[in-house]
Parts: C-alpha cells; structure tokens; sequence
C-alpha cells in the first residue's frame, strides 16, 4: 500500500496523462508523437531488433514473439523454456550473442522452479531462419541459491564490448542475503557467453560466487551499456523511495540493506548512504520512485537533442524518464508521461524510441517526433 502511494504522489506532481491509443506528449525539446506501433501481448518484458530489423519479444507469461516491421505478431516461438509465471516471475528479457549474424544464438533469462523455491536463469538456443523455433536451448547460469517468494528476480542481460554478459539480479526479497557474496543474490553477475567464468572476475577463487561482478543490490530491471566508455550502468528499484542510478564496479558492495536513500516498507529508516563511505553510492536516485525497468542510451538522429541521454522505463513514473547525463553526473531529467507502466525501453533502427507497456493486453508504442519537434 505504502508503495502505491509514492506511486501516486510521483503522478501527482508530474501530471501523468491517460494516453489514447495514438497521441502526443510535451517534452522540454517539443512535441512527442506517440503510436501504438503493436499490441496483443501479454505483459511483454524484454525486447531487443533483429538485423532484418524485426523485433524480438517475451511475454512474462513464458512466450517469445517475433514483431515484424510492420507491426505483426507472430504465433509463439517454439523451444522456449518452462518457466516460473507468476507475482514478478516469468519470462523477462532478451539478448542476441554478439556474433548473432553467424550464430543466431538467442539468450532468455527467466524464472525457474527449482528444489528449494525458485531464481533466476539464463539460457541460450539457436533461432532458426524463420524465427519460428529455438532450437539446442541450454541454461548457462542459473542464480544460487533457489529461494521461496514471488518477487525480486532482475533480470536484465546486457553483452559488453569485449563480449562479456552481464545479468542483473534481483535478492529475492531476502535483503540480508544481499551482503552476502557467496551467493548471487542481489548482485550483477559477468558470465562469458558459454556460462563460464572470465578469469578476471573480481571473486574468482575467493568466496564461492566466482561470477559475481558487483552485490549488494536490491532489485535490477535496468541495464545498459555506456556507448563511449562501454561501461555498465543500472537503474535499481528502491524499498520506500531510493531507486537508484548505479555505475557497478568490479568487486564493490553497493550496500543494500545496510543503508538506502528511501525506508523500509514499515517507515523504519535505513542509514543514509554517506554514513557507509565503504559502499558504492548511487550516482542519482528518486523519491518519491519511477520504479526503473528496462534502459538504453540514446543514440540515434531522429532526436538529436537527446543523442547520449539515459531513457528509463518507469512502472510507478508510467511513462519514460528522460536523463541527460554529462559524464558520471546526471545533468537533469523529464518525464515523458504516457499514462501507462513501461516495462522496456529500446531504440528502433531508424532512431525511433519503442516503450513496452506492462499490461494484460501490453501494447509496443512508438515515439517519433511530432510536428514542432
């Protein structure tokens, strides 16, 4: 309930519309024309293009769809993994192998029921050329230990520049475990893209997690990687206010639960951040929350003025937070209220901006400029 609330003062003082089904929305650089480029989906999660520019999609339920240019929506992949749905399990996101154009490897990650509750997973199958079928799927990484509950799963994959994969989890909602490096909970882990470990991790042979890149997270659904340095940066939700805006380092604790910009559930207060100089601080966070999922850096021509900004889905903001960053700094942000919860962010091949909406009949808007842009 108390998450609600901030959910609702946030709308509030930004004014969030409801949004027709083709519209327009204020930004600080104009006009923002806004189409329902596809719609039929349920709860889709994850997205990322295909080179012939279609559109791959999971649905949380446990479905993979292939949107075409022009919209369609195919019939349910074949060959994807049982999942876990239900409470913030499911199918969620989806990456293509660095070297797709002669492998057509597809990697999911998802929820899995295992002895002793349910974690996160990460497979990999080949898309076959019709994009009908996964085909030799094989889970690479599967997040220990498995746990009881319904929430707190990640999970975002996110390929490096040097062709690392990073996986962004959640700690199950078992906050003290966070602080615990000897699991993957609450951590982002950096796998190589057979699920092996790179010998440079910061962990190898020291605790037991040898894929553990950075912990003490609380729940990352937010990834992406920096277009100039090839950094990885994550947006994670906070519990009662705090979501964050995280440049994870190798080997460093980012502190959750021992201190936090926002409250526990109950109202308790966490120690603020600056009283830990030991931790990794955000480098911007929000109260009241946006809830962060799904992000990308904009780098296209069709909005030049937003060409390096940090475009973050917002569930509780229900639209796209707009960050203008100026090195390691957030210089400032809007809202582009679209009056639904956004689960994904990504860049059309065009420069087009594509928003997932987290619905039963979930929707794929399309942003272009409109006439003043």
């Amino acid at each position: 309930m108390l998450r609600i609330l901030i959910a609702s003062s946030f709308l509030l003082a930004f004014g969030a519309p409801s949004l027709a089904q083709d519209s327009s929305v204020d930004s600080e650089t104009g006009r923002i024309a806004v189409e329902t480029f596809a719609e039929g989906l349920e709860h889709p999660w994850g997205a990322t293009y295909l080179p012939d520019g279609g559109l791959l999609v999971t649905e949380r339920p446990g479905r993979l769809r292939l949107v075409s240019t022009d919209g369609a929506v195919s019939d349910p992949i074949d060959g994807v993994p049982d999942v876990l749905a239900g409470g913030q399990g499911g199918l969620l996101d989806v990456a293509l192998d660095p070297d797709f154009a002669s492998n057509r490897m597809v990697y999911l990650s998802y929820s899995e029921q295992r002895g002793g509750g349910a974690a996160t997973s990460v497979g990999r199958g080949r898309l076959d050329e019709n994009g009908s079928a996964l085909s030799n799927f094989e889970v690479i990484f599967r997040q220990e230990p498995a746990v009881s509950g319904r929430n707190h799963y990640g999970s975002r994959l996110v390929f490096a520049p040097d062709g690392k994969l990073f996986v962004t989890l959640g700690e199950r909602f078992k906050m003290r475990q966070a602080q615990d490096r000897n699991n993957h909970l609450g951590t982002v882990v950096r796998i190589n893209p057979d699920g092996s470990v790179p010998g440079d991790n910061p962990f190898v042979g020291k605790d037991g997690a040898d894929e553990v890149w950075s912990y003490g997270h609380r729940n990352v659904q937010s990834a992406a990687i920096h277009p100039e340095t090839g950094v990885l940066w994550t947006a994670e939700m906070g519990p009662l206010g705090g979501d964050e805006l995280n440049i994870p380092q190798a080997g460093r604790n980012h502190g959750w639960p021992a201190v936090s910009h926002g409250r526990h559930y109950s109202g308790k207060r966490i120690p603020d951040p600056s009283t830990r100089p030991e931790f990794a601080d955000a480098i911007h966070s929000w109260t009241p929350v946006i809830s962060p999922s799904g992000m990308t850096f904009y780098t296209g021509s069709m909005f030049a003025d937003w060409r390096g900004d940090l475009l973050i889905g917002g569930l509780s903001a229900q639209g796209i937070v707009r960050v203008r960053i100026d090195g390691k700094q957030v210089a400032g942000e809007e809202v582009l209220a679209l009056g639904r919860r956004i689960r994904d962010v990504v860049q059309a091949p065009d420069g087009a901006v594509m928003a997932l909406t987290d619905e039963p009949a979930g929707k794929i808007l399309r942003l272009t400029p409109g006439a003043s842009q």
